[in-house]
């Protein structure tokens, strides 16, 4: 059965397959045309019923294959029909496309056609309606799902209306026809071309999938764990071929040069399936059966194909079908999420990057978290995809076309433009002779999807990008290119500086420089003011605890007591463009202001208990190599326990006469956690100071303690710069933020400098009466 979208239902079952039923007789000897052949002949083309549109036989028969029926309509005998039982009629198509030859021979590839692949049989795979809802399996008919029919009726009613396919009542002689997009006929992928990606069992299973009733395919979706992220209907076998055979159609349509290039608007989507299994709203790997089947029919002159992958999910079925072969290059850019993000798990990071003889032959740009916008991609195809795709020189590029990184998508989160994904296109076509063929995958916001595939086509088809206006890529995205350019330099000559061979002989044992640099100012803290380290118990037994914790003796008598919890200072080098490497001349170490408030708080008298926070746990065995930044939630735990441990055991139990806790960047929050977690804090504490950038501002609010805000405020200062996205993200500041404090700066070194007068001067303020006591 089919749904119901947007009140033209009617028309389109009228006339189900590509060419309608009012088709104009051919004459079958057209049809055997060599590929640079005479003009093509306009035949009737279904969508809005009646109207012209040229379109192009890719089937190179011969005309022995034609025959006419009683109306004298010529029909082929397809390779690809099938004898398998369907709910959709399945009568031999009628021959739609004779190509039309370039307009201009000294332009061949300008003044040709760029191809469409379209096909409203593809919008029957739909969720089944239940006319009796189930009781253990509700179905709500006011919901949709996101892999929605409408997606591809979407993008062709807004490539109508751009006027890049027919409109009805278009005279034949009209010249805009010159100009239309070729239409490619669509056609169901056999089994033999399907079991090249998938097994003979999962393209059973699939085909099973006719049998059941509306019900148990509802009931198999949403119950069995084994079927992840997709829904079923007895149409489902059949549009999955279909779609799978239009993304074979339009590569074939490419290789063999009726078109310039094609996009297939095709659903359902299937980058995500993989070999025996259906998975993310995908049953067959479109793209991968398309590069399977050109790879077959044209040996060495389809030799080599580029799959580029813009989904917003990585396309984990591409990636596990070539991880090993050496003739497919994958490139995804994809929202990872350290994993978190669908299809979940590690294989869409940037260390994997292929095995064996496809070693280097993935390449995957994880973007850690959504938002990323045009900058960030384009960033990425500048500096990795497309120095890589040009050193592979690929002879076909197919585009695994999700639209859903663009604005508004509701799975996305992302803000690709409409001229982003243009861009990206552009730059696609200087590859392979410009024989790029787009198919179509994810993306679920109807205008997003149609505005974005508007702009690739006509893009395609030779109209220039939008200007993007924004370049600056956000610090994320130049950190995850970099990283990615860095493991891949292992594999591609054009990329540099080359990653550092760990394997070398000077990498059997290996000192992290954070441990390095914090002993060294450890022994700096001694020889000037005879800091010592405290014992901290940890598990782990790491290096990296060793001097974190340093105190003065002082810390155990009456006196105020400043504890500091802070990032470990920063570290300049520059490294040598080629290599990578660093000599130790052109290393720097540049502390923080850190030191700048221990020597003054010794100076008035002060106790002082300095714990360094670092980012990373060195671990007892560790072969070097460049390691990211612990995850941030993982940081403020361990600076919470060791904020609780020192508070049991270093602070409460020797009553020092005023407590000040300041905190620097992520670590701030485990002082706060102390706050809200120990009730005597309040009545110790005199003063609690912060400094964030680049982190969340945490609140302080108690369970229990009703006035803890109230008190927090009070007690408070935070300084936070003006930009935070705090101020744009709360709209009413509480008492509990703490008492806020805007600065023009967003550098946390920049920040403790520029306040240390303000913070000292109300330390001094609120220890003057000891002061006074110890002078007299």
């Amino acid at each position: 059965m089919d749904i119901i979208m947007d009140g033209i239902e009617t028309e389109i079952l009228a006339s189900t397959e590509l060419n309608g039923h009012d088709v104009t007789t051919l004459d079958p000897s057209v049809l055997a045309v060599e590929p640079l052949g005479p003009n093509a002949v306009l035949q009737r083309d279904t969508e809005e019923h009646g109207a012209f549109s040229p379109a192009l036989n890719l089937d190179d028969s011969p005309p022995e294959e034609f025959a006419g029926n009683s109306n004298g309509v010529a029909y082929y005998s397809s390779r690809s029909s099938s004898t398998a039982s369907s709910s959709i009629e399945r009568p031999k198509s009628p021959v739609v496309v004779v190509y039309k030859k370039a307009k201009f021979k000294p332009l061949p590839y300008a003044t040709s056609q760029t191809g469409l692949v379209y096909d409203p049989r593809m919008r029957f795979h739909c969720e089944p309606l239940l006319d009796v809802p189930c009781p253990s399996c509700p179905i709500s008919t006011s919901s949709v799902h996101p892999e929605d029919p409408q997606r591809i009726w979407a993008i062709y009613r807004a490539l109508q209306g751009a006027k890049l396919v027919a409109d009805p009542g278009n005279p034949v002689g009209d010249p805009a026809l010159d100009y239309y997009m070729g239409r490619i006929t669509a056609r169901m992928a056999t089994m033999q071309e399907i079991c090249q990606v998938h097994t003979r069992e999962h393209y059973q299973w699939v085909q099973g999938l006719e049998m059941y009733s509306d019900r148990e395919l509802h009931e198999m979706a949403e119950h069995k764990k084994e079927y992840d992220s997709v829904y079923f209907s007895k149409n489902t076998f059949d549009c999955a071929r279909l779609s799978a055979g239009s993304a074979i159609e339009a590569c074939r349509a490419v290789c063999l040069r009726y078109v310039k290039n094609a996009i297939a608007v095709i659903r359902p989507p299937g980058h995500h399936a993989e070999g025996n299994s259906p998975m993310g709203f995908c049953f067959f790997n479109n793209v991968c059966i398309a590069a399977r089947a050109c790879q077959d029919e044209f040996g060495q002159h389809c030799r080599k194909v580029l799959i580029l992958d813009w989904d917003v999910h990585h396309g984990n079925g591409v990636q596990r079908t070539f991880y090993d072969d050496p003739n497919v290059l994958y490139i995804s850019l994809h929202v990872h999420e350290d994993g978190n993000f669908y299809p979940r798990g590690d294989e869409g990071d940037h260390l994997h990057c292929g095995q064996g003889l496809g070693l280097g032959k993935n390449v995957n740009i994880p973007w850690p978290k959504k938002g990323m916008r045009d900058a960030d991609y384009l960033y990425a195809f500048q500096h990795v995809v497309m120095p890589i795709a040009q050193e592979f020189n690929p002879d076909l590029v197919i585009v695994s076309a999700g639209f859903d990184a663009a604005e508004g998508d509701m799975l996305g989160g992302c803000h690709v433009s409409p001229g982003g994904y243009a861009q990206m296109t552009h730059m696609l076509m200087s590859l392979a002779d410009g024989k790029v063929a787009v198919c179509l995958e994810g993306g679920y916001n109807l205008q997003s999807i149609a505005n974005s595939a508007l702009a690739v086509t006509r893009t395609l088809m030779g109209e220039p990008p939008d200007r993007i206006e924004d370049m600056h890529p956000s610090t994320i995205g130049v950190n995850t290119v970099k990283l990615v350019e860095r493991q891949q330099s292992n594999y591609w000559q054009c990329l540099y500086p080359k990653a550092l061979d760990q394997s070398s002989p000077t990498s059997i044992y290996v000192e992290r420089g954070h441990d390095m640099f914090r002993s060294w100012q450890a022994n700096g803290l001694w020889g000037q003011h005879g800091l010592t380290p405290l014992f901290v118990y940890n598990e782990t037994l790491s290096r990296s605890f060793k001097d974190q914790v340093m105190a003065t003796p002082s810390y155990r008598e009456h006196r105020p007591l400043l504890v500091i919890f802070h990032e470990p200072s920063l570290v300049k080098c520059f490294p040598h463009p080629r290599t990578g490497e660093v000599e130790m001349h052109n290393l720097s170490f540049a502390d923080n202001p850190i030191k700048k408030y221990v020597d003054w708080a010794i100076e008035q008298g002060f106790a002082v208990i300095d714990v360094n926070c670092p980012k990373h746990i060195t671990q007892q065995r560790d072969t070097g190599g460049y390691v990211p930044p612990d995850d941030e939630k993982v940081r403020i735990k361990r600076a919470t326990d060791l904020a609780a441990y020192l508070w049991d055991n270093y602070i409460e139990v020797n009553n020092p006469s005023h407590v000040f806790l300041l905190g620097m960047g992520v670590p701030h929050a485990g002082l706060i956690n102390l706050v809200k977690s120990n009730e005597r804090c309040t009545e110790m504490v005199t003063k609690i100071v912060s400094f964030v950038a680049g982190t969340a501002i945490h609140s302080c609010k108690g369970a229990t303690d009703d006035d803890l805000d109230k008190w927090y405020y009070q007690s408070s200062l935070v300084f936070v710069p003006e930009d935070h996205h705090f101020f744009t993200e709360v709209k009413k500041i509480k008492r509990r933020w703490g008492y806020l404090i805007k600065t023009h700066s967003d550098d946390l070194n920049t920040m403790m400098d520029h306040y240390m007068d303000q913070v000292t001067d109300m330390f001094l303020e609120d220890t003057e009466e000891w002061r006074t006591s110890q002078m007299n």
